[in-house]
């Protein structure tokens, strides 16, 4: 297909062998090898030709663009794929849009790199109907539909929109899955960032696994935003 030529034709093999070693449960070979910023920008591209990025889709369209056959086309073989897919989806302008190709989309991740990419902006204006997704996501058996869905969370609803509750059902998921875990204790640590006190309880009482826990207060310590008295009381915390 035309996307995997132009994919092949942004590589930089030189990356692609210092890539490779940042995502040692992804084949060699399934990775090209394209700097992050280059393949934004070349998602940037494809999206302005799309109708799928107008901020109101047309029902009566029905013909699908190189876009819309590339998003159906799942699952990708290769890494850049993946990423490609949700940076295009990031792009989308139409809320249910984006929500339809993003729950799509989910099942196939199967990286870290891919599933932090981030939110689609338009879920910014959205969130009291995202939330319900967001909770499905979280009880998703799939690893890193999970971990989307908690990175969600502390992307959106940490600042104005927060409420403890998230926060304890975060602490409150158990799973064997390495990257699962290591989002809660990232997102724990960026709550303490935000939310000192209201969230200081869940590591004082012990609500989440024992390594989730020592992770969460470790990312917590290297973060700029705590205070050095914070950052003191927490290491008394470890298990």
């Amino acid at each position: 297909m035309a996307e995997l030529e132009n994919l092949f034709a942004l590589q930089d093999k030189n990356y692609r062998e210092f890539h490779a070693r940042l995502m040692p449960n992804i084949e060699k070979d399934s990775i090209i090898g394209i700097r992050v910023p280059v393949l934004r920008k070349y998602a940037k591209e494809l999206a302005s030709g799309s109708r799928l990025f107008l901020s109101v889709q047309n029902e009566k369209e029905n013909d699908c663009d190189n876009v819309e056959k590339f998003l159906n086309s799942l699952p990708h073989y290769y890494y850049e794929e993946n990423n490609l897919h949700m940076f295009l989806i990031m792009q989308m302008k139409d809320y249910d849009t984006a929500l339809d190709y993003l729950e799509a989309f989910l099942p196939y991740i199967d990286n870290w790199a891919t599933c932090d990419s981030g939110v689609p902006a338009v879920f910014k204006k959205h969130k009291n109907e995202l939330l319900l997704h967001v909770y499905e996501w979280l009880d998703s058996d799939k690893p890193y539909t999970v971990r989307y869905g908690i990175g969600t969370l502390m992307r959106l609803y940490l600042d104005e929109d927060f409420d403890i509750k998230y926060a304890l059902d975060v602490a409150k998921i158990r799973s064997g899955e390495y990257y699962v875990n290591m989002m809660k204790a990232w997102y724990i640590a960026t709550a303490l960032a935000k939310q000192y006190d209201a969230v200081l309880p869940i590591l004082q009482e012990r609500l989440m696994d024992s390594w989730s826990h020592n992770k969460a207060i470790q990312k917590a310590r290297e973060s700029y935003r705590i205070t050095p008295q914070q950052k003191e009381y927490l290491s008394t915390l470890k298990v």
